[in-house]
């Protein structure tokens, strides 16, 4: 085909509309392989066929389909009434392996990988990366000290086809957020593609993160990564997850799931910094349980998307078990962010603290929602829950829904919200001391969000605030 047929072909592919659009032709020299956007049981096939999905998992991705074509829409958050599944592309796969070695990736990918300073961060800070570039992943390395401890981190799909890991893969594998929960989680189960799954044997502390890290590049796509992490009794570690994606004027959509089982007294860690595009509807759905004196911390920064459903759950089941939630949002033009924490007390003794920021501006749109749960045998539980809201005009808006279903007398429960403004008067002082009035506000909102920034490594800590810079001055 010479290159004037092959230009006149993919204009005419982009005349007609985009739910026609075939994205499975392909050219030898093209570095990806689509599947055609839309939704329907053919295209479900199609990826479990490219995967080559033991036969139960094809058939839970039908079961799937099914669940998500009869139930309805959540009936809170943000408006969704633009996001059209049959316009999104379910599957974007480089044709290039996996590999082991940044050298071993295609010069594009390895390009926006490294503007991400993701090997520069490998190497200071890290035992062990995964990265994934649309929907699947293209790069996974771990440090030798790190495997000879036993600890298992791998892509989702090589734990799905292991004689070893495959069975607990199908024992957890969306049990703690099951398909019934809601359209999104059906949707997960149906689409997922690419992901990380992490085992951590009894008494192993992991002394350094892993990372996996979630770049959605193609116009138009959808995102369905699946991470299942298991910490196993006694154990230790911090798993931190990065996500961006790169400004089209089309909708993109991550509905990607997270399943953590933090088990007799282990302790996770689950750091995010999503740095999405503000084309994208972020409806990702995450959820931990924590048995007999486990501790599961959160900490969540998130600063993209037009829109976003994000309310990790935390489900405190043993007795003595602990959740901490650490989280900002920062919203600006254009968008809508319903952010949130839940958890559930199940476990005698079981505790809770919830600290929340939220920054708006230039019109932007800040929900914090919060619910507290706690059963009736969850006897002397306790829970705090502090949110606070910084609004940088007179346009944005903010937000708190807080919600608490308390069955128990025995327990100590606490809600506090705050709202307010940069004061005229620290502007005024930082100003008078040299500092432009731009730096003297960013100053200001760099340090609201620093409870969240403290709590991070100090790599991520600098992005956060680097986000936080960019956003203040309407770069992002």
């Amino acid at each position: 085909m010479s290159q004037d047929e092959k230009k006149e072909m993919n204009d005419a592919i982009h005349d007609v509309d985009r739910s026609l659009y075939d994205f499975r032709y392909e050219e030898k020299e093209s570095e990806f392989y689509k599947i055609r956007a839309g939704l329907d049981e053919s295209i479900v096939r199609k990826i479990s066929e490219e995967k080559e999905d033991p036969e139960w998992m094809k058939e839970f991705r039908l079961k799937c389909l099914k669940i998500y074509n009869e139930t309805n829409e959540p009936d809170w958050g943000p408006d969704i009434k633009d996001l059209d599944i049959q316009k999104i592309v379910s599957y974007v796969k480089s044709k290039s392996q996996m590999t082991a070695k940044w050298e071993d990736l295609p010069d594009d990918i390895k390009e926006t990988f490294d503007k991400l300073g993701i090997p520069e961060a490998e190497k200071k800070s890290l035992a062990g990366v995964g990265a994934q570039y649309d929907s699947e992943l293209v790069y996974h390395n771990v440090k030798e000290e790190v495997a000879a401890q036993g600890v298992i981190y791998t892509d989702f799909e090589s734990a799905l086809k292991s004689p070893e890991w495959g069975p607990m893969v199908k024992e957890y594998f969306m049990h703690l957020v099951p398909p019934t929960d809601h359209k999104f989680a059906a949707l997960h189960g149906a689409l997922w593609s690419g992901g990380s799954f992490v085992y951590v044997p009894k008494n192993t502390k992991v002394s350094i993160p892993l990372q996996s890290y979630f770049r959605l590049n193609a116009a138009g796509a959808g995102q369905y990564e699946h991470t299942l992490i298991i910490v196993d009794e006694g154990s230790d570690l911090h798993f931190i997850e990065g996500c961006s994606a790169p400004k089209y004027n089309v909708a993109n959509l991550h509905a990607g799931c997270v399943e953590l089982y933090v088990k007799k007294g282990a302790r996770l860690r689950y750091s995010t910094i999503e740095n999405w595009s503000k084309n994208m509807y972020n409806l990702n759905t995450k959820r931990a349980i924590v048995e007999e004196n486990g501790r599961m911390e959160w900490v969540s920064g998130s600063f993209g998307s037009h829109v976003s459903y994000l309310y990790p759950t935390t489900i405190l089941k043993g007795d003595n078990s602990q959740c901490d939630f650490t989280g900002i949002t920062f919203a600006g033009k254009g968008q809508n962010l319903d952010t949130g924490a839940k958890m559930v007390h199940i476990g005698k003794n079981t505790s809770t603290v919830i600290n929340t920021k939220s920054i708006s501006k230039d019109g932007g749109i800040c929900t914090y929602r919060s619910s507290i749960v706690v059963n009736k045998n969850a006897l002397n539980s306790k829970a705090s829950v502090d949110c606070s809201s910084l609004m940088l005009d007179d346009e944005s808006r903010s937000d708190t829904v807080p919600a608490m279903n308390i069955m128990t007398d025995d327990c100590d429960i606490g809600h506090e919200a705050k709202i307010g403004r940069i004061s005229n008067k620290a502007i005024f002082y930082l100003m008078s001391r040299g500092i432009p009035e731009e730096d003297a506000r960013a100053m200001i909102v760099s340090g609201f969000a620093n409870p969240v920034s403290k709590e991070l490594p100090l790599e991520y800590a600098v992005e956060m605030n680097n986000l936080i810079r960019l956003e203040m001055k309407g770069t992002m």
